[in-house]
C-alpha cells in the first residue's frame, strides 16, 4: 500500500452541484429556510456563479486544494411526499467527468413500491451507482417503516451500503422522531447482512447512535453537515463520539462534509486537531469509507 492509499480522504456526503441542488443553495424563504441560515456562504451569488462556470471543474479544484481524493454524490428522491428529485441519471452523468474522483449514491423513493426497486437495480447495474441514500424524514416515515424493507433486501443482493439521514432535521413541521438512531437497531436486527451508514452523527441522540453501532457489526455513521471542531468542545452532545470513536468503535466513524453545508479543508483541518489518535484519524478521513466502499 503506497501512503497515499493509506492516507486517502473520502467524503461520503457531497453535494452534486446540479441545477436542481444549486437552486436549493441560496433559497432564503420556503420549508428549507432554515439550513440556508444554517450553511449558506455570506456570498452566495457569487459562489453560484462560479460553480456555475464549470461545476465540475470548481468541485474538483475544491478537493484537489483540501487533499480530498473521492467524494460520494448522492441523487434524491423524495418526490411523493415533499417533491424533491434529484435524478439518477444527472448524478451519474455528472460522476462520469472524473470517474476516478467522483461516486456516485443512489436515491430512490419507497413510496413509489416495485419502481423504486427497479430503479435500484438500474442505478447500479446500468448507472454503475455504488450507495443507496434514503431520508426519512423527507420521505414522512421512520427508518425501520416496512416500505423501507425491499429496499434493505435489495442493498445486500446488490451488494452496496445504504445511507440513512439519522439525525435532526431543520424543518420545523417535520417530526425530528423520522431521524432517530433507535429505528436503525430494528433494522440492522432484520438485516444483519446490511451495511448501514447513519448519516450525520444522530444528534441529538449521539449515545443512541453509538448504542447501535455497538450493537451491530455492520453499523457505521458519518459526521456530515457537522464543524469537526464542536464534536470536542464540551457540552455540546458529541462526547461520546469522541470517547468510543477513538477507541472501541474507531472502525465505524465516517468522514463527511455534506458540502456545501460544511468546507472541506475546513473540516479536514479540524479533524486532524482533534484529540484522536493518529491511526484513528487516518480511519475517520478515509479508512473506514475505503474499506466499506471497497475502494
Amino acid at each position: 500500500m503506497t501512503e497515499r492509499e493509506k492516507n486517502m480522504v473520502v467524503d461520503i456526503c457531497v453535494i452534486p452541484p446540479l441545477e436542481e441542488t444549486l437552486a436549493g443553495f441560496a433559497n432564503p424563504t420556503g420549508d428549507f429556510a432554515q439550513y440556508t441560515q444554517l450553511y449558506s456562504s455570506e456570498d452566495m451569488e457569487a459562489l453560484l456563479r462560479a460553480i456555475r462556470t464549470d461545476p465540475a471543474g470548481f468541485l474538483l479544484q475544491l478537493m484537489d486544494d483540501a487533499g480530498v481524493d473521492v467524494a460520494v454524490l448522492p441523487a434524491e428522491d423524495a418526490e411523493t411526499t415533499s417533491g424533491m428529485k434529484v435524478p439518477n441519471e444527472k448524478v451519474a452523468e455528472f460522476v462520469q467527468k472524473s470517474p476516478e474522483r467522483f461516486i456516485g449514491m443512489a436515491a430512490v423513493d419507497p413510496h413509489k413500491g416495485m419502481k423504486a426497486i427497479r430503479e435500484l437495480e438500474y442505478a447500479v447495474h446500468d448507472l454503475g451507482m455504488k450507495c443507496l441514500c434514503l431520508e426519512p424524514w423527507l420521505h414522512k416515515l421512520r427508518s425501520n417503516d416496512k416500505l423501507y424493507y425491499p429496499l434493505y433486501a435489495k442493498c445486500i443482493e446488490l451488494g452496496i451500503p445504504v445511507w440513512i439521514h439519522s439525525s435532526i432535521n431543520y424543518v420545523p413541521h417535520l417530526p425530528m422522531d423520522f431521524g432517530r438512531p433507535i429505528y436503525l437497531d430494528e433494522v440492522a436486527g432484520h438485516f444483519p447482512e446490511l451495511k448501514i451508514i447513519a448519516g450525520h452523527g444522530g444528534w441529538p441522540w449521539v449515545n443512541e447512535m453509538m448504542a447501535f453501532l455497538w450493537r451491530h457489526p455492520n453499523a457505521y455513521t458519518d459526521i456530515s453537515a457537522i464543524r469537526p471542531k464542536y464534536l470536542a468542545m464540551p457540552g455540546t452532545g458529541w462526547e461520546t463520539l469522541m470517547q468510543y470513536g477513538n477507541s472501541i468503535l474507531q472502525d465505524k466513524i465516517i468522514f463527511g462534509t455534506a458540502w456545501p453545508a460544511q468546507q472541506f479543508k475546513e473540516s479536514i483541518e479540524e479533524i486532524k486537531a482533534l484529540a484522536l489518535k493518529e491511526e484513528v484519524k487516518i480511519k475517520w478521513l478515509g479508512g473506514n469509507a475505503k474499506n466499506l466502499l471497497h475502494l
